[in-house]
């Protein structure tokens, strides 16, 4: 079960018309299909996603997406909130979402459910973590990562003894936390990374599921359900020391993206446990001109830029003569403009889709479909004031230029 995640507040703009797990990740995947293909690598292939907030373009991804064969048993199913006559409202939280969904796990034959976040960026072998739950006869499994005391404010924390067995848990706690020191191995330890921080990543029983959720109105797991389990329940720590980050802001997710870029990313785009995605049958991106530093570039793209340094270019992107782009995410557009639809723009005064002549873009997140002029400057000269505008948002020193934004010829930001 991938929770789909509230409103997503902290990543507007980009969750102004969309949810979380549909949010563009690395050019040319959505943030939900981290978890689904994580799952599929893992061989578990009965999948739902339960969403709530914005979900049009995440289910309309999914349904375009995840096609089994008619002779198996797998699938991708969305569970949207709704009104039967047992529950009336929306989710009210990650276990309450889970509740009132319960109804449709009932008609598939399991033992265990895995719960999982669909806005993280990581790669796991789920089926390692379910060998662990299964060997030790656990009730509930929690996969757990190694941070240091910086990290600790931010995460729930929990304490295992040295069998792995968790016997506390501090959601989010902001002093006195030394109590809470975890054994680690010695290359966590060697980097002061000994607490542990819970993932979001749960396995449970089914009937402990069952049972844990019905008759209360608790409604989530890291404040409520899980705290209160671990003394009348076997709750074990999976320790996962792999990359693992949590979308959680413009910040995270700006710099999730640009670290794609590197030598050697933490994330590795290119094994064998690769991502899932749609297939668009785009043609390949035709580049004239640009130096291209340590830059992803995505299908379909139309490029004659003059230099692009550490950036992520989404699909069927078009950057025109002389351009700058340096450590910007470049989302793309949705569909491409037509040889009449391009001359009506001109005629009209009116930016055509993409990034136009002679542009300067620095540190920005550019969404979809987004019309920039010639010699538009973003993010050039003294540091911006965080704050919301009618076409763009500041965030941190990242102007995230809103989806659709038309930005007219000359315009300095």
């Amino acid at each position: 079960m991938v929770l789909g995640g509230g409103q997503g507040s902290r990543l507007f703009p980009l969750t102004a018309s969309r949810s979380k797990p549909a949010v563009p990740i690395a050019g040319k995947y959505r943030l939900v299909d981290i978890p689904i293909s994580n799952c599929l690598h893992s061989g578990i292939d009965r999948i739902f996603v339960l969403t709530q907030f914005n979900s049009a373009s995440l289910n309309k991804h999914i349904k375009n997406t995840y096609h089994f064969s008619n002779f198996s048993s797998a699938f991708v199913d969305i569970l949207a909130a709704e009104q039967t006559p047992s529950s009336g409202g929306w989710f009210q939280g990650t276990a309450d979402a889970v509740r009132q969904s319960l109804h449709h796990l009932s008609v598939h034959e399991f033992d265990y459910v895995l719960i999982l976040s669909g806005d993280q960026l990581y790669q796991m072998d789920f089926e390692e973590m379910l060998e662990a739950h299964q060997k030790n006869n656990a009730d509930i499994s929690i996969a757990t990562i190694p941070v240091d005391a910086s990290d600790v404010p931010g995460f729930g924390i929990l304490k295992t003894d040295k069998d792995n067995w968790i016997n506390a848990f501090v959601e989010k706690p902001k002093k006195d936390f030394d109590t809470l020191v975890s054994d680690v191995s010695p290359e966590m330890k060697a980097a002061g990374r000994i607490y542990l921080a819970s993932m979001g990543i749960y396995i449970f029983n089914r009937k402990v599921l069952y049972d844990l959720l019905q008759g209360n109105d608790r409604t989530d797991f890291g404040k409520e359900i899980i705290p209160q389990s671990i003394n009348n329940h076997k709750v074990l720590s999976y320790q996962y020391e792999g990359y693992w980050t949590d979308i959680g802001t413009i910040a995270s997710f700006f710099e999730a993206n640009l670290e794609l870029t590197d030598q050697i990313p933490k994330f590795n785009l290119f094994g064998k446990h690769h991502i899932y995605t749609r297939s668009r049958m785009l043609p390949p991106s035709k580049i004239s001109g640009p130096t291209l530093t340590n830059t992803i570039i995505s299908d379909g793209c139309i490029i004659n830029a003059s230099r692009i340094t550490r950036s992520v270019i989404g699909i069927r992107t078009r950057i025109g003569f002389d351009s700058i782009v340096e450590n910007c995410y470049i989302m793309g557009s949705d569909e491409y403009q037509t040889l009449e639809q391009i001359a009506q723009s001109r005629e009209a005064g009116v930016p055509i889709m993409g990034i136009g002549d002679r542009c300067i873009i620095k540190n920005a997140i550019v969404d979809k479909n987004c019309h920039i002029g010639n010699d538009v400057r973003i993010n050039c000269g003294e540091p911006l004031v965080n704050g919301d505008y009618d076409k763009y948002t500041v965030m941190d020193g990242i102007v995230v230029l809103k989806k659709r934004a038309v930005i007219p010829d000359g315009t300095v930001i």
